[in-house]
């Protein structure tokens, strides 16, 4: 096939329009200022409430109780502990164990309408400062010190938005929780972070912002009560106000597990037992 010879000028005017706009780009990128810094990280936009338009996860409890471990952690010196409902519930004898074989007998306050459940103890333990009314942003990270797979341990997370928990069985009810994306844990613990249910639901100054009630391990996910839930439950315990100071240092990814194994030893954050279900 014979193509037509282009014109010496057409040749000669492309190679001068190529050679002026690489000098125009050149020139372009030489004056443009240098790329900014990379954004300090901060949290997202504020959490809106609850509503029953979230998207829902379910949860199948079984009637039978079957002995159980998982985490308290006190909110009073005088002996009031948080855990998560499904830990204690339909137990005969609950304890809070604060040495190798021992453990200090606990009461059970089972709130029907949530998954927090308040433990009162003869005499107890240093209280962790409650934020439940701090408001929450998107992206904010949480840290969750206290006994997966029945051994000292943590986790830390961000949070991704709110589902609404339907449970099914025994306390069927639907409610409010916050979902996080797991994005950290002891090093060497692998497999579910079963155990860790009741632990505190930490910000970044110490303060309990959620109980820890659930993962879905294949998605990266822990779920926490919502803080109103939390408070709810509180309220309909007895209402007393409980208050305790932040703790000493800021939380991060880096100091996390030192601070939780400190919260451990000083038995503000506990393993608790199901020693016998219910007949």
């Amino acid at each position: 096939m014979h193509f037509p010879k282009l014109p010496d000028w057409l040749i000669y005017a492309a190679i001068v329009v190529a050679l002026l706009i690489a000098a125009i780009s050149r020139q372009e990128r030489a004056d443009a200022p240098e790329p900014p810094p990379p954004a300090p990280e901060v949290a997202g936009a504020t959490l809106g409430p609850a509503s029953p338009f979230d998207p829902a996860v379910v949860v199948d409890v079984p009637d039978e109780t079957s002995p159980a471990t998982g985490t308290a952690f006190s909110i009073a010196d005088s002996g009031v502990w948080l855990t998560a409902r499904h830990v204690v519930d339909g137990c005969r004898l609950t304890a809070i164990v604060v040495g190798s074989g021992q453990g200090v007998a606990a009461r059970v306050q089972i709130d029907p309408r949530g998954e927090a459940a308040v433990l009162t103890t003869d005499g107890g333990a240093p209280p962790l400062a409650l934020g439940l009314a701090t408001g929450l942003h998107r992206g904010e990270r949480a840290f969750h010190p206290g006994y997966p797979q029945g051994e000292p341990g943590e986790a830390t997370s961000r949070l991704i938005g709110r589902e609404n928990l339907v449970v099914r069985g025994r306390g069927a009810r639907t409610e409010p929780v916050l979902v996080w994306a797991e994005t950290g844990r002891t090093e060497g613990l692998r497999g579910t972070l079963g155990g860790l249910s009741g632990a505190p639901a930490l910000d970044a100054q110490g303060r309990v912002i959620g109980v820890t009630i659930a993962e879905a391990p294949r998605r990266g996910r822990i779920y926490t009560t919502a803080p109103e839930t939390v408070q709810a439950t509180l309220t309909r315990a007895g209402g007393r106000r409980y208050a305790a100071q932040p703790l000493a240092q800021t939380l991060t990814p880096e100091n996390y597990f030192r601070v939780a194994d400190s919260l451990r030893r000083d038995l503000r954050v506990a393993q608790v037992v199901c020693l016998q279900g219910a007949t």
